[in-house]
């Protein structure tokens, strides 16, 4: 099948006593259209089906004919057209020539509960990333009237610094006021919050300050919202959470991650080097006429890529750690900065 928005070309191959007979034909993508594509196959007894994996599109078809046909989906990346064949059912042919001989590659498609999993964490991250914008443009409102709180205090959105921004966003602008809100061991730092506090605040400081703090709390519970539903979503791969989370710089977060974008069973995978080449966090290979050419590292999955890059990074950081020690053995050879890239990691 070639996978469109609105159609997908289907090419079914009977193998008959002359040879193969092939039948083609166009369908929508309404859930009725795909209903009558699978009543379509069922009536050619076809048993194997091939999709190409186009956007997000390919999965709809996959829900559907999930279960009675044993699906290959594949990256268009693996396969290439013959020259002067390029139209969609000639596609839907040639990916249905490829699937015959078992000369398609399938992708990895976990079980639904993990793709559910899956969909939770990936929306999980962004909201996450989401965070880090608002914060980020919190921290220019303050730099724009000259309060340096960032410099004296680690956590700008901490509980003393929420507490300043409150009362700044409430119009306090005396800085030994706004200083005597610090807590705990910020209150050692009380003379160099006083310098830092003074600034030149005005009303549109205080709004943006206002908008962009609403914003970032709204988005804070619309976290902890999801990591409820994960929890309730994930029960069933607990166990491999709480066995991922004994590993240095793997906290419950990135063990939830992981469950969902590569399950419990590693079967698929064939091998360790399988799963990290897949990952996209090996070096490359690429030799000719016994000349090695470059090593980069493959894309590989984006999302695991970089749960694996922020679990690496707080490993180097974890004392009387093996991933500590084996971070600065490579550090003092090629630098931290070399192996600020995922695929150092």
């Amino acid at each position: 099948m070639d996978v469109h928005k609105d159609t997908v070309a289907a090419c079914v191959l009977v193998w008959e006593a002359g040879g193969a007979r092939k039948e083609k034909r166009i369908f929508g993508t309404t859930t009725q259209q795909l209903l009558e594509l699978s009543d379509w196959l069922h009536s050619q007894e076809v048993t194997h089906v091939a999709l190409e994996s186009t956007g997000v599109y390919w999965k709809p078809i996959w829900n559907i004919l999930e279960g009675p046909f044993d699906i290959t989906l594949v990256n268009a990346h693996h396969f290439r057209s013959v020259p002067g064949r390029k139209t969609d059912l000639k596609e839907g042919e040639w990916i249905g020539d490829l699937l015959q001989p078992g000369r398609l590659r399938k992708s990895f498609v976990p079980e639904k509960p993990i793709r559910e999993l899956r969909d939770l964490t990936r929306s999980r991250a962004m909201l996450a990333r989401e965070k880090v914008r608002l914060s980020c443009r919190i921290q220019k409102v303050l730099e724009d009237a000259n309060i340096k709180l960032s410099s004296v205090a680690s956590d700008v959105l901490g509980s003393s610094g929420r507490s300043m921004l409150n009362a700044i966003i409430k119009g306090e602008s005396d800085p030994h006021v706004l200083a005597e809100m610090a807590q705990k061991r910020l209150r050692a730092k009380i003379p160099q919050l006083q310098m830092a506090l003074t600034g030149r605040l005005t009303e549109h400081h205080r709004f943006l300050l206002k908008q962009w703090l609403e914003m970032l709390e709204a988005v804070e519970s619309r976290i902890a919202i999801f990591d409820q539903k994960i929890e309730e979503t994930g029960r069933p791969f607990a166990d491999a959470v709480d066995t991922w989370v004994t590993i240095p710089g793997i906290d419950r977060v990135a063990g939830w991650c992981l469950a969902a974008k590569i399950g419990t069973n590693m079967d698929p995978f064939g091998s360790a080097d399988h799963l990290s080449s897949w990952a996209g966090v090996c070096p490359g290979h690429n030799e000719s006429a016994g000349k090695k050419k470059s090593g980069k590292t493959r894309r590989g999955s984006v999302w695991l890529r970089r749960v694996l890059c922020e679990a690496a990074w707080a490993a180097s950081h974890c004392k009387q750690s093996y991933f500590r020690a084996q971070f600065h053995r490579l550090a003092g050879q090629k630098g931290k900065e070399a192996r600020a890239d995922c695929g150092g990691a």
